[in-house]
This record gives C-alpha cells, structure tokens and sequence, in this order.
C-alpha cells in the first residue's frame, strides 16, 4: 500500500522528483532504488517567515506496488431522446449541471441570454475601447457566465456541498493544468478558461444535449402551479424541471419572479473598491523581501478587519491581474480583476469590500426585498456619472482617500476604459466610506508598506454576490413555493465562485434525476 508523508522544500527544491524520492527514502528509511513513483497530493505556499518555503503532500510507491492511473473518464450518456431539463444561464452552475445531466440520463437544454465565447470578445473589445456596454454581452453575461473572465480561482470552503474533486478532475479532462488537483489554491488563467469552456460545450452536444445562444428568457410556463419550462417571445421550451442558473447580475429575472408572484427575498452582500498595488510591492511583503520568479509565483494576500461591528475585507485577489470594466448595462460602471494563467500582469488588484448585514442595510434605509439591489444600482450608476457617464472609473490613491482628499493624479493602471481623479467618499455611502478608510489603516499595519500612495483605488466593487436571495426547501432544492422551479448557483444566492456554484448545479440535477426515479452512478 502507498504511504503519504508530509514535506517541506525551498522554492528551488519543490518541484524536483530526484528531491521528492530522496526525502521520501530518507523519511520512509527506504534506499532510493526502493521507490517506484512519487506524486504531489497536494502543495502550497508558506511565508509565514524566512525562508519562504513549499509544504508538499507526497504518495510514495515502493516496487511492486500497484499505480493507480490518474486517468479521469467520466461515463456519459447520449441523452438526445431522453428526458429534458431546461437550464437557464451556461455560467458554472449551469455547465455543470447539464454535464451532470449526461451523466444521469436527462437531456440538457439550456437557453444562454449571451453569445459564445468567440462573438462575446468583441463585445468585451467594445466595452474597453469604446465604452459601448451590450446588455446580454459582456463579461458577465456569455458562455461560461462570468467565470469565463474570472481567471478561474477554484478555491473554496464549500466541502459540504460536492465533491470538488469531481469539479476538478472534470476541467483537467477539457483542457485544464493537473496542477489544479494539487494546489492549496487552484487557478486556471483567463487566457486558458475560454477554450476549456468550449471544449465542455462540445461534450454536451456530442451527447445528445442543446445550448441556445442569444435566447433571453422573458417568462416561466407554469402548469397546475408547477414550472414545466421557459418562455422566450413566443418560443416555448418545455421539460421535466426548470434549473434557474442565471447569475446574480441578472437582474431582470429578480424582477421576473417578484412580478410573477414568487417568493425572493433580500440577501446581504458586500461592496467596496478594487486597490491596485505594483505586484513587486505585495511580492516584498508577503515574501519578506523576495520577489517572485521561476521558483515562486506572484504574491497573493487575504486581508480581514473587523470595522464598527462589520467585516470589512479581500475578495478576489489577482495577483499578476488586471482590473476589468463589468457593467452590464448603460448607465453603471463596476469593477472586478483577473489575471492571466502565469499571472505575469506588472500590477497586483484585489476587491476590498464591506460586509452589508440585513441590520446595517436596515439601519441605513434599504430595507425591503430589492434594499440591497436598491444600494448596489445607486452606487454603481453615481461612479458612472462621477466618471463623465463612460466606462472610465473614479479613482483616487490610496493614502488620500484615507486622509480625504483629490487625488492631483493618479498612478498607471491596468483598467483600460481609463480613470478619473475623485474623491471616492463622495460616490460612496458614508457607512462605507469610513469602514473602508479604517481598515486601510489597519491592514498597513498588518502588511508593512501596503498602506501607499502609489495604489490606487477605483470604485466600484458591487458584484461579489448577489443581494438577492431566491428560496429553495433544503430537501428537494426546488423553490420553497413551486414545485418544478431549481434556484441554482450564484444567482439565487447558493454559492460564491466557480467550484462552489459547479457543485449546486450538480447537486440540483441530482435531485431531480432523484425525483424522477433515475438511478444514481
């Protein structure tokens, strides 16, 4: 039987197989002739202090020990005369659960309000060179959702919902790095993620699946109280179960199911500013002075303070990234980050936002089921006009913002739309504002020399997730109110990211294929 040991390695050493079988000969008391095979379980990072160090989980196999292939093939079923499912929005959630619907024997049928990734990169060109947003296209709207353009960070703290082993092994087979089995914190690259995503649509149409592309779903079919599918103009689509994947920028199906009688109700969420830092600076903070290079990636950081009785905190930090306009309407300017797949970009960008609980949005007077909505439209359609109503961004350096003043110009930045000097607290609520400059304060004092005038930051980050919330029963998955409706994914307020979002549109299709009597593999 293999055996599993813990390592630790410099940076020079991590990633050598003569290292490996010589550590593991040495801990194991074996000769080096002994071993057959070492395989990385799992790796990551420790700079905690100096020397920054790798701390590896090997599987050590002796001679004669079988190997177990690594091979991942998953069993799908050719589901063209099967039973439908229409599945609404092809982000995460919904790619995943139609593949999980080859698998089960459901035929997939998915209406995408967007376009594939090949004609969606010239309404992302559009976007950043002409400030021309398109309503149904755009980097969150699309094949592969938001994901497509979200670098494809796979972290997650969501264990309980899935097997996020199944969610990786999944994109290794269309195209992804191994290295993502074994990372602490997986990532697969914005420049990787497109293709991928096409090779996953292709599996489900080679089976027997369909995905419809520009089909913007304006209504539900209902029969006897239950939703039997969607309605596209005068287009129906019809199946055993209707699977609501539409991300949590799709406002308008919020307001679809509030005007149709069913239950949604408002969901706490955060917002903030994106900070960009030079990624040599976050490199010399976290790495106590190293900079990274062939043997160690670009820094990363994860920072948290509590500020007035909220959290205030990173969200989806790029290291090597670039910070990227994501509006999806006229009239609104939003920001969020990605970073290629060697996270090679000059700067370093993270989301920090404030935590928005149900008692501080009640407190500030955005109460009621759209409060939240409410607040993240106002904010984000005052950092449009504060901008010149373009897809420019206000912006402001970092060390004036917290000691309140204009910024008389403003660093290099990744954003392309470009920026415009502005002092953030008079686009921002107070509430937040102020959070935001304490913990400045105080994540400087936690990371020596963050705190700098040389970053720069740029408003808004409003769509960390979503501010509604549509209820589901915690048995079936299905609308707490109309049988045959699957809320799913980050729309209706049951993940936050890729993996997170995969495993609960697997976890949806399980419960159908359950309710119709399918057996399980």
């Amino acid at each position: 039987m293999s055996k599993v040991i813990d390592l630790t390695a410099l940076p020079e050493q991590h990633n050598d197989p003569i290292y490996w079988k010589e550590s593991a000969a040495s801990i194991l008391r074996l000769s080096i002739n002994d071993i057959q095979e070492v395989r990385v379980l799992k790796r990551s990072i420790d700079a905690r202090k100096k020397p920054v160090v790798y701390r590896l989980r090997l599987e050590v196999f002796e001679n004669g020990e079988e190997i177990p292939s690594s091979e991942f093939n998953p069993e799908y079923q050719n589901v063209a005369d099967k039973e439908e499912v229409i599945i609404v929005g092809f982000g995460p959630a919904g790619l995943f659960a139609a593949l999980e619907c080859l698998k089960l024997g459901l035929k997939p049928v998915v209406l995408e309000r967007g376009k594939n990734v090949r004609d969606r990169r010239r309404d992302l060109a559009a976007i950043n060179k002409e400030h021309i947003v398109n309503s149904d296209s755009n980097y969150c709207f699309g094949e592969g959702g938001a994901g497509t353009y979200s670098d494809g960070k796979l972290y997650t703290r969501s264990h309980k919902r899935g097997k996020i082993e199944d969610i990786l092994r999944r994109l290794v087979h269309h195209g992804a790095t191994e290295d993502i089995l074994k990372d602490a914190h997986p990532h697969i690259g914005t420049n990787k993620l497109p293709q991928i995503i096409v090779d996953m649509r292709e599996t489900i149409e080679r089976f027997g699946g369909e995905i419809h592309f520009n089909t913007r779903v304006d209504g539900l079919l209902m029969e006897n109280g239950k939703c039997v599918g969607a309605k596209v103009g005068e287009k129906e689509y019809q199946g055993v179960a209707l699977v609501l994947a539409t991300g949590h920028s799709a406002r308008d199906v919020f307001y679809l199911l509030d005007e149709s009688n069913i239950a949604i109700e408002r969901k706490p969420f955060a917002l903030g500013v994106r900070i960009e830092h030079q990624q040599g600076l976050i490199d010399r903070i976290q790495y106590k002075g190293e900079l990274s290079g062939e043997h160690l990636p670009p820094a990363s950081y994860a920072l948290v303070e509590q500020v007035d009785g909220v959290g205030v905190y990173s969200f989806c930090m790029c290291p090597g990234g670039i910070i990227a306009p994501c509006a999806t309407d006229e009239g609104e300017v939003v920001t969020n980050g990605w970073s290629p797949s060697k996270r090679n970009n000059p700067y370093s960008n993270s989301g920090i936002v404030v935590e928005l609980t149900d008692e501080l949005l009640d407190k500030e007077g955005y109460g009621g089921t759209f409060g939240a909505l409410q607040l993240q439209q106002e904010v984000e359609k005052a950092c449009w006009k504060a901008a010149g109503e373009k897809q420019a961004v206000p912006a402001q350096r970092m060390v004036d913002f917290v000691e309140n003043r204009v910024s008389r110009d403003l660093p290099n930045c990744s954003y392309q739309p470009g920026l415009e000097s502005v002092n953030l607290r008079e686009v921002l609520p107070a509430f937040i504002a102020e959070r935001l400059a304490k913990a400045f304060v105080s994540f400087g004092k936690k990371m020596r020399g963050y705190l700098t005038n040389e970053a720069v930051l740029t408003a808004p980050e409003s769509r960390t997730s979503s501010p509604i919330r549509i209820p589901r029963d915690r048995q079936s998955l299905a609308h707490s109110q109309v049988q045959g409706l699957y809320p799913c994914g980050e729309g209706a307020g049951y993940a936050g990211g890729i993996v997170s979002a995969a495993m609960d549109g697997q976890n949806v299709i399980r419960k159908i294929a359950e309710e119709l009597n399918l057996e399980q593999q």
